[in-house]
C-alpha cells in the first residue's frame, strides 16, 4: 500500500474519492502504487499497453502521435498535479487511435491498476463521470494542437510555445534543443532554427547551446497576437 503522503495526494486528485464508500477507498489503495519513470522512457506505445491511470507527482510526460514513416506530432504535454488517462486506452470507450507517451524526464507518479479503476467505473456514477470528464478535457488539448498545426502560421505557432512555455516556468530561458522545440511543435529542426535564428535578428530572443531566453516578451507577444 502507498505511503500515508501518496494516499493524501492521490485523495487531493481525485475529486470523486467523497463519493466511494469505504471498501472502494480500501481498494483503490490497495492497488495504487508509486513509480518512477526515467527521462526517455517510453510508458506507453500505441495499442500493445494499457498500464494504468497515471498520476503525477513531479516530472512531465509527450504524448504524441507517432505516422508509419517515424514522423511525431505532440498531442499535449502533463506536469505534476495531471491525470494520464489514455495510458489506460483499453477501459475507456471509443478511441480507435494510436497514441504513444514517453516521459521527458525523469518522473515521479502513482499508478492506479487498470483492472480496478475499470471496475469503479463499473460500479460508481461518479468515478465514470470524473474518468469522461478527464478524457474530454485532453482531447481538448487535442484540438488545441490540431487548431495550432492548420490556422496557424509556423512563426505564431514558434512564438506562442515561447511565451506559453515561459509562462509555466516563470522565467525568460527555456532550456530546449531545437530538436525538442520542433517535436513540441510537429516541425522539422532545421525549420526551427531558421525561424529562431530571425527572432534573435530581430531582438525577440537570444540563443545559446540547449536553451533559448525571451529577450523582449512584450515585442514577442504584440508582434504575433494583437489585433
Amino acid at each position: 500500500m502507498i505511503s500515508q503522503e501518496d494516499q493524501s495526494f492521490l485523495v487531493q486528485h481525485l475529486s470523486f474519492w467523497g463519493h466511494l464508500t469505504p471498501s472502494q477507498q480500501t481498494l483503490l489503495f490497495e492497488h495504487t502504487h508509486l513509480v518512477h519513470f526515467s527521462a526517455g522512457q517510453t510508458l506507453h506505445s500505441g495499442d500493445k499497453d494499457c498500464i494504468g491511470i497515471i498520476l503525477i507527482k513531479n516530472g512531465s510526460l509527450r504524448t504524441y502521435m507517432l505516422s508509419e514513416k517515424g514522423k511525431d506530432i505532440t498531442l499535449y504535454r502533463l506536469f505534476g498535479g495531471d491525470l494520464c488517462t489514455l495510458s489506460a486506452s483499453c477501459i475507456l470507450n471509443h478511441i480507435t487511435f494510436d497514441v504513444h507517451i514517453d516521459a521527458e524526464e525523469d518522473t515521479e507518479a502513482l499508478l492506479i491498476h487498470t483492472s480496478i479503476f475499470s471496475q469503479l467505473i463499473k460500479e460508481n456514477i461518479y468515478v465514470e463521470n470524473f474518468s469522461n470528464k478527464t478524457t474530454v478535457e485532453r482531447f481538448s488539448d487535442v484540438m488545441w494542437a490540431m487548431e495550432q498545426m492548420l490556422f496557424m502560421s509556423f512563426d505564431e505557432r514558434l512564438a506562442l510555445f515561447l511565451l506559453d512555455e515561459s509562462a509555466k516556468c516563470g522565467c525568460p530561458t527555456l532550456k530546449f534543443t531545437h530538436e525538442q522545440i520542433a517535436k513540441y511543435i510537429g516541425s522539422a529542426r532545421e525549420v526551427v532554427s531558421r525561424m529562431l535564428k530571425y527572432f534573435e535578428q530581430e531582438g525577440l530572443v537570444k540563443l545559446s547551446r540547449g536553451g533559448v531566453t525571451i529577450t523582449d516578451k512584450a515585442a514577442l507577444k504584440q508582434r504575433f497576437f494583437t489585433h
